[in-house]
């Protein structure tokens, strides 16, 4: 049985490079927008919530996750519902976060995309009374068209400055990365980090998972365990130090298991493999939730919990100073646990 134990996961100095801010949207604030926000969800219990919370794959959880999303108005509910995450991090010693956001599940909702990075933004600025430093990045919806991607980053650029990088998320079938290729070009052009998501057990997803490292050139996938499949492309991944971001929790829920095997694999193999928390409401645990989960299951030893976390900062978009600064206080964590 794993030595490892729930507090020293959830105290484990770590960076979150995967969490949709909008799946961080717990039943007491769903409710409570809703009625500041005079919207009718159909519930009104936090059981009711709870209850409407059902899915077995990726779609029926989308088909659950973007009505939710309708109780987002104004730029307060942004910031709110980051500082609502922000605060959880914290408790999870998240030291540096990466954050998701959807432009355009807001902003085809009649919402500016003003409101949305504004609001979000004001919530990362005052995250560092948390002592977390915190940024965000831009997401396509990948089962929207090309065009409404295009016209979406437009609007975006002239806010480049207050965000890292552009990901790409959503339903992944019939929706491969090369449909967004002019965007993650012009994205990278102007300065920016690019992602994407490689969803486990997809149809192709081998094959997106080529197309993002070897010809989009991300700087990290999302997921994407499904590379174990092909030794050539875990050899590139590792010896280009490409991140890859693991979500035990909602892996559990949306295939057949955490793919904590496929982790391990990775892990051994150099691969700059981590853990994060993907939609943290609807999967049942935060960040620290997910390490504990992952190593209670496969039976991790401290050193290779510490070994994931190392792999956190090392894939994030920070300065190498910053990435030693936390490095250190990861290898003092293990010393004194």
């Amino acid at each position: 049985m794993t030595e490892v134990t729930r507090e020293f996961t959830r105290n484990l100095p770590k960076a979150e490079l995967h969490v949709h801010i909008e799946g961080t949207l717990e039943p007491e604030l769903k409710l409570k927008l809703a009625k500041k926000n005079n919207i009718e969800i159909g519930q009104k219990t936090i059981a009711e919530v709870e209850e409407s919370l059902k899915y077995d794959d990726l779609a029926s959880f989308l088909a659950v996750y973007y009505p939710a999303m309708n109780v987002l108005i104004e730029e307060d509910d942004f910031y709110e519902l980051a500082m609502a995450y922000l605060k959880k991090a914290a408790q999870n010693n998240v030291r540096h976060a990466e954050i998701f956001f959807d432009p355009q599940a807001h902003t085809s909702r009649g919402i500016a995309f003003s409101t949305v990075i504004t609001g979000l933004l004001r919530a990362t600025v005052d995250a560092r009374a948390l002592n977390i430093d915190a940024c965000l990045i831009m997401c396509f919806l990948r089962d929207l068209s090309r065009e409404s991607a295009r016209q979406t980053l437009l609007e975006a650029l002239p806010y480049k400055d207050k965000f890292v990088g552009v990901g790409l998320d959503s339903d992944e079938h019939n929706n491969p990365p090369l449909k967004f290729f002019n965007q993650f070009c012009t994205a990278q052009e102007h300065g920016l980090h690019v992602t994407a998501h490689a969803d486990v057990d997809q149809v192709n997803s081998l094959a997106h998972i080529r197309e993002l490292l070897e010809v989009i050139g991300v700087e990290r996938i999302d997921h994407g365990t499904n590379i174990v499949e092909d030794p050539d492309l875990v050899d590139f991944a590792a010896k280009n130090k490409i991140g890859l971001t693991s979500c035990p929790l909602s892996n559990d829920f949306i295939a057949a298991d955490m793919k904590g095997k496929e982790v391990l694999e990775l892990l051994e193999k150099g691969v700059k493999i981590s853990i994060h928390s993907d939609d943290p409401a609807y999967f049942g645990g935060y960040i620290g939730d997910n390490y504990y989960a992952l190593a209670q299951k496969y039976d991790l030893t401290k050193e290779q919990v510490v070994a994931l976390a190392k792999n956190s900062f090392e894939a994030s978009w920070i300065s190498q100073k910053q990435k030693a600064f936390y490095l250190a206080e990861l290898d003092a964590y293990l010393a004194q646990n």
